[in-house]
Parts: C-alpha cells; structure tokens; sequence
C-alpha cells in the first residue's frame, strides 16, 4: 500500500469574528528541531538559502447583491507559504505541507465568509489566516490582480451589468511574517498613454557616438509601471491610493485638456507625478514608476516627388517602434525624519 503519516499536523480551527486574528506564537517542537535540513544533509556544504510554495492564479469574482443594485469586483489570487521545516524538500515528508488545493479552497472560503472589500484588505486576512491557522508557517505571501470592470452607463448607471475597460491593471502583495508586521505593496501596470504634442529631448550628450539628433517636438508615449508601499496600513484608504495614483500619471503626463503641459523629458514627467503623490497621499511611504519609451518616427516623404507626397497638410504619418525602446524609472521616498 502507499506510504502515509500518521503524524499529520491538524490546526485548531479560528473561532474568531474578524477577518484579522493575532497570530499565534509558535514555538518549535523537538520534532521540528530535529528535521533534517539541506545544510545537515549534505555535511555542511550546501544550504536551502529560500524556499516557499503556493497555489497560483485562483480565479475569483465576487459579487456584492444589494436588493436589485450589484456590485462586481474579479480577482486573480496566488498565494505562497514558507514553513519553518524544510523536511518537505530534504526527506520527502509531506506532513507539514498545506496543499497548494487546500490554499486554494481557503481564498475562496475566506472571500465568502468576509467579503472583498479592497485587494489588499482581503490579502491581509488571507495571510493572517494561514499564520495563525498552521503554525509551521513561518510566512505567508499573497499576490492579487484585479482585473478592471466598470459599471455599463446606460444614460444612467446600470443596476447589474458592466463592461471591461482594461485602461490599467492593478495588483498588490500582502505578506507576513510570523510576529512580525503586515507589509503591504501596491501597484498598477500597463497604463499606456500617448500625446502629440508638447514633448521634446534636447540638449543631451553629443559625441561621437551619438546620431539621434535634438527633438524639441515629438510624440510622447509610454506604458506606465507604479508600485509603492504604505507606513501605515490601518489608516490607509486603499481604493482612494490607487486612483491618486492614476490621476496623478495622467494630469502630470497630459495637463489640461485645452493648453496640455510641456515635457522637457521622461524622467521630469515622471518625478512630477511621484511628487504629487506623496503630496497627496500621507500613507504612502515610498512610489516607485518606470516608463519606457514607445517611439512613434516620423515618416521622411522628402525622397518621393511631390506628385504622390501632396495632400492636406494636416495629416502626419509616424512609423511606430517599439524595440528597441529606452527605459526611465525613478524611485521617490519620503525623508526620514530628524530625531533632533
């Protein structure tokens, strides 16, 4: 018959009424002690430097039903467990071992249960549970995307259906160690944004190496990366984070809708809008953006005869490339504040 343990390790279930518990400290048995390690395995020559796993990309949509008024909100969840033991991977015992399925029922268990009321909300509780639910987890991960649905508009609001609108993608990764604090990260990506006009890039280095001449109008595009963390997380209005954020990218990259705002450069653009977001948002302690350029060349028609190149002047034809594409990125932190 196949191999099986008797001495699996079943947890006590949570009997509390929120979604967060204190975790439960964990001290390590004499058992857990003495698991082989990769170090002791192999005399001291190697170590098992990292190790983790999990299950990845549970696909979840939670509705919120409200008499006839619903709200949707669809997410992508992985999460990742590290244990204290790394019997799992010197010996092959699979006792300590959570399954990646198990992981899986449990996200959509705890979404039932509490609801979603933001991504990283729900990933502190997930993180949370698994801490103190099995205590050979010494950390937990969970990484969440949101895919972007908004709400039909129908002259009016639309009680119960809603369109894809994938302008941006958001995500977060919640993790926990055990006794230690919450961390959370947000981001959002692929924020892809185009204008025609007031952008240049002039007055860099010339040698002789250089055969890109000066621009001082250009089309300016980019696919926009954010990510940043929170100081403070129990303060922290997380929906209202993320939308400061993209407001902040396009008001920074586009100005006002009649005159625009004139950019000297990519990495202007970009530290304008970080800027603005630590002025705008006290709870976020550092945002990271990177924007590669998407470049759109202007289509030299001055080979042909006039006879095929004459039309209305006011059509531009541009070549667009996008490898190779030159990438900017800049991280902007907050101080730390002088103890004087």
């Amino acid at each position: 018959m196949p191999w099986t343990s008797t001495n699996r390790i079943y947890a006590k279930p949570s009997n509390t009424s929120s979604g967060i518990a204190e975790v439960a400290p964990y001290s390590l048995t004499s058992t857990a002690r003495a698991a082989t390690t990769a170090a002791a395995d192999t005399g001291g020559r190697f170590e098992l430097s990292d190790h983790g796993y999990g299950k990845s990309s549970v696909k979840l949509l939670h509705v919120y039903r409200d008499g006839e008024y619903h709200v949707i909100r669809e997410f992508e969840v992985s999460t990742e467990l590290k244990l204290s033991s790394e019997s799992a991977y010197v010996l092959g015992d699979n006792k300590e071992v959570v399954a990646t399925d198990s992981q899986k029922n449990t996200v959509y268990l705890l979404a039932k249960k509490y609801g979603i009321k933001t991504p990283e909300e729900f990933g502190a509780v997930v993180v949370n549970h698994f801490l103190y639910t099995y205590r050979q987890v010494c950390e937990a991960k969970c990484h969440i995307i949101e895919y972007p649905w908004e709400r039909l508009q129908a002259g009016v609001p639309h009680n119960h259906a809603f369109v894809f609108s994938p302008t941006s993608t958001r995500w977060c990764e919640v993790s926990q160690v055990r006794h230690e604090a919450v961390l959370v990260k947000s981001g959002l990506s692929g924020l892809r944004i185009l204008k025609t006009t007031q952008s240049a890039f002039v007055d860099f280095v010339q040698d002789e190496y250089t055969t890109l001449a000066d621009s001082p109008e250009r089309i300016f595009s980019t696919v926009v990366e954010a990510e940043w963390t929170y100081d403070n997380m129990k303060t922290a209005d997380f929906d209202n984070a993320w939308l400061t954020v993209k407001d902040a990218i396009l008001e920074k990259f586009a100005g006002p809708p009649d005159t625009g705002v004139y950019s000297p450069s990519v990495q202007h653009t970009l530290y304008q809008a970080e800027k603005s977001v630590l002025e705008n948002v006290a709870e976020i302690s550092w945002i990271r953006m990177s924007m590669p350029n998407k470049h759109y060349l202007n289509i030299d028609v001055s080979k042909f005869p006039a006879n095929v190149t004459k039309g209305d002047p006011r059509h531009y034809i541009y070549q667009p490339i996008d490898k190779p594409a030159g990438l900017i990125y800049a991280q902007l932190r907050r101080r730390p504040k002088s103890k004087l």
